[in-house]
């Protein structure tokens, strides 16, 4: 039965990874007039003097496949797009120009075609090499590659069936032996797939050439003893059938009876199989009945098992219960008057052609609707092409479930841990076992994963942690804006099972995080820029000269509190020049000067200047004293004298470049007033962990000692991470403080606690 229209598009998701997309455009292939002489006319100067590997010309491989497409009813689309496949090959933009010449359905799916040709070729020039022809690993693999590519546009489907065949053909007819690989490849992965879509003709055809080469002996062997008794069978054969035809007709049963041919490679699968001799095999005799409809046939059955002995055990109803890629057909033995044992399968006109020719009789997907067959019956032109689709999925597990079991027994794991699901589109997308709707829809596009609300399951509502199962076809439901949800990085959920997933999910999150940084980072830059008063300058030209490439740079690093914003203070602000002895400033006296010449600030406690009265202290940030620390002066520009530790490494540079500014200084007193505290710093070292924190600082709170200012840092190193912490805390004396960094010592993970 000839299509009356071409084969329908599949539209492909979309996905991150850059590939071609085959659409569904307005100049679909069915509308192209005279497709096939336009398309062999554009192909001929191209191919006509151009050979195949096999040594075959191009353009005559090529005729030959637009002639078994039209045996199986294959439509002139598919027909006129043979040609394009090979023109590809001599063109340097192939997309373009045939796209301009037939249309992007053409261009589209010839480029796919030639793109499937060139994986094969690489596939069998792998296998030939490391000679893996029976590693199931690497028949499945092949497969899976088939099936995704397949997953584009269907029609690629007959142009490699038939390819292939006519290829094995032209070995037959040129008496060449063909590589082993290509045989191998033809009997394992496409005989099987023109099985799985019922195309009996071609799959039955193809076993045998690729057998022939395989394993040429056996089949000379099979050959040989088919014509040995060959005009015998046949006369026996031929008297068999004119009577059962006739029976059947006087009986008020409308029936047609054939002989069926012999395929050797059935033949020797059934030796093998169940361990006959050739003779045992029922099939050497076989007829088939081809009754007006479906109760003929099992009056048909009837009547055949009244005139003649059924065998046990060697019946089969594939019309009440078809086989996984629609096949319908009664199956009886029988053994007639002289004893000899023959099959006789009986069917409708319609699971004929279905049988013969499988998809290929449905090919424009339409024609599958109230007219259907079983496993590929559809109300609609999506329906047929789902179901179609299905029966890929189907065969990539039949193929992949055995090596599966085999490679678990060995211990090397296959690919049972994938799975194969459909687009709204019919596109196939690939997942792993356990995978969820959320990672269905982030394997399409992490667009449409972080914006995912809610899913449906064959047109059904599910949860978003549902498992999904092969075949399935699977449509996200998504909002305008929006990002994931944290639950879904909650294992116990079970929203997510794919690590790449996984990942995107993470990603956003951590740039949304990133994004929050920058933002506090920015907003305590500008507000140091204003209180600094340089609000004109750029924060461009800021981030430069502190170092960094770009202003969100220098923001993520303030933002996660890494970069203090003293150094920000001290680039905007102009050092001090080095001034001579004579041009010391010394300050009024301070308004806390008592009578014994002391000076202080406060609540920080009195200093006593030796050897001078009247002059006004303050004491240095940089190591912040406190008494009963050993103390020094240095005599500063308008600011009186900066008092310093003795130990602290500023006063000693300060003091080394200006030695006559250093005088000596005391605490007045060796305790501070009542109330009087000093804000000093507390470096700790530690294993970064959560929580940390907070346990230093309920340290400092039962110790009674006032936090008023922290800073953290942490970095991930071989030890897991180690933070960085200082905290400015107010203390009346020093003293007091090393009995409380006692006691933060022994907080778990702290390495190391002191004062700076």
């Amino acid at each position: 039965m000839k299509n009356k229209a071409a084969g329908t598009h599949i539209l492909s998701a979309s996905t991150d990874a850059p590939t071609p997309i085959v659409m569904a455009t307005a100049d679909s292939l069915a509308d192209q007039p005279h497709a096939l002489v336009r398309a062999r006319a554009f192909a001929e100067p191209l191919i006509a003097c151009e050979v195949m590997d096999t040594g075959e010309n191009v353009l005559a491989h090529a005729d030959a496949v637009v002639a078994i497409l039209q045996s199986i009813g294959g439509s002139e689309a598919m027909q006129a797009a043979t040609y394009l496949v090979h023109a590809c090959q001599h063109l340097n933009k192939p997309q373009d120009v045939i796209a301009k010449a037939f249309g992007a359905s053409y261009a589209a799916l010839a480029v796919e075609t030639t793109k499937l040709i060139y994986v094969q070729r690489q596939t069998r020039a792998v296998d030939g090499k490391s000679h893996l022809h029976d590693d199931p690993a690497a028949q499945t693999e092949n497969v899976r590659r088939m099936l995704l590519a397949f997953s584009r546009d269907l029609r690629v489907v007959m142009l490699r069936l038939t390819s292939r065949l006519q290829t094995l053909r032209h070995y037959a007819a040129s008496r060449q032996a063909a590589p082993k690989a290509l045989a191998h490849e033809s009997l394992h992965v496409f005989a099987p797939l023109a099985n799985r879509l019922g195309i009996w003709q071609i799959k039955w055809e193809m076993e045998d050439l690729s057998f022939r080469y395989l394993e040429p002996e056996t089949y000379r062997q099979i050959a040989r003893l088919l014509d040995e008794k060959r005009t015998e069978r046949e006369v026996f054969m031929e008297a068999l059938r004119a009577q059962l035809e006739r029976d059947l007709n006087r009986n008020g049963i409308a029936a047609l009876v054939q002989g069926r041919p012999k395929h050797i490679y059935s033949i020797v699968k059934k030796m093998r199989g169940k361990s006959l001799d050739f003779d045992q095999v029922f099939d050497i005799r076989a007829m088939r009945v081809i009754a007006a409809d479906v109760k003929g046939c099992y009056a048909a059955l009837g009547f055949v098992h009244s005139c003649f002995e059924p065998i046990d055990g060697e019946f089969d109803d594939y019309i009440a219960k078809p086989k996984a890629n629609g096949y319908q057909s009664l199956h009886t033995v029988v053994r007639e008057k002289s004893g000899r044992a023959v099959e006789i399968q009986i069917r409708t006109q319609a699971m004929h052609d279905h049988a013969e020719h499988g998809v290929a009789a449905h090919w424009a997907y339409k024609e599958a609707g109230t007219k259907g067959y079983a496993g590929v019956s559809a109300s609609s032109e999506y329906d047929a092409k789902i179901a179609v689709l299905r029966q890929l999925l189907a065969w990539e597990r039949e193929l992949s479930a055995p090596a599966a079991q085999r490679a678990r027994d060995a211990n090397q794991g296959l690919f049972e841990d994938r799975i194969y699901v459909l687009t709204p589109d019919a596109a196939i997308v690939e997942l792993p076992q356990g995978a969820t709707t959320v990672d269905f829809a982030y394997s399409v596009h992490t667009s449409l994963g972080h914006r995912c609300r809610g899913a449906r399951i064959d047109g059904v509502m599910v949860p978003l942690n549902t498992p999904l199962q092969n075949g399935q076809t699977v449509e996200v439901i998504t909002t305008k804006e929006g990002g994931p949800s944290r639950d879904w990085l909650n294992p116990e959920l079970g929203f997510l099972s794919s690590n790449r997933a996984k990942s995107k999910v993470r990603a956003w999150f951590n740039g949304l995080a990133m994004e929050q940084t920058v933002a506090k980072g920015r907003e305590a830059v500008e507000k140091l820029l204003q209180r600094e008063g340089k609000t004109a300058m750029r924060l461009q030209d800021l981030a430069l000269q502190l170092g960094f490439k770009t202003a969100d740079d220098l923001f993520e690093v303030v933002g996660k509190d890494e970069f203090s914003l003293r150094t920000i203070e001290t680039m905007l602000r102009p050092a001090e020049p080095v001034l001579s002895p004579d041009e010391f400033v010394l300050a009024k006296k301070s308004r806390l000067t008592d009578k014994s010449g002391t000076v202080g600030k406060g609540s920080q406690g009195s200093v006593l200047v030796v050897g001078m009265d009247s002059l006004l202290t303050q004491l240095a940030k940089c190591c912040k004293p406190a008494p009963p620390d050993v103390i020094l002066g240095f005599v500063t520009k308008g600011k009186g004298v900066s008092i310093h530790r003795s130990d602290c490494s500023n006063f000693r540079n300060m003091a080394s470049g200006s030695p006559e500014r250093v005088i000596e200084v005391e605490w007045a007193s060796a305790k501070a007033p009542d109330g009087a505290v000093y804000p000093v710093d507390v470096a700790v070292e530690a294993a970064d962990r959560q929580g940390l924190l907070r346990d230093i600082s309920e340290v400092f709170a039962k110790e009674k000692m006032n936090v008023i200012g922290v800073q953290t840092q942490s970095v991930k190193d071989n030890r897991g991470g180690t933070a960085w912490m200082t905290f400015t805390v107010e203390v009346p004396q020093s003293g007091r403080l090393h009995q409380v960094l006692g006691v933060v010592g022994n907080v778990a993970g702290v390495r190391s606690a002191r004062r700076r």
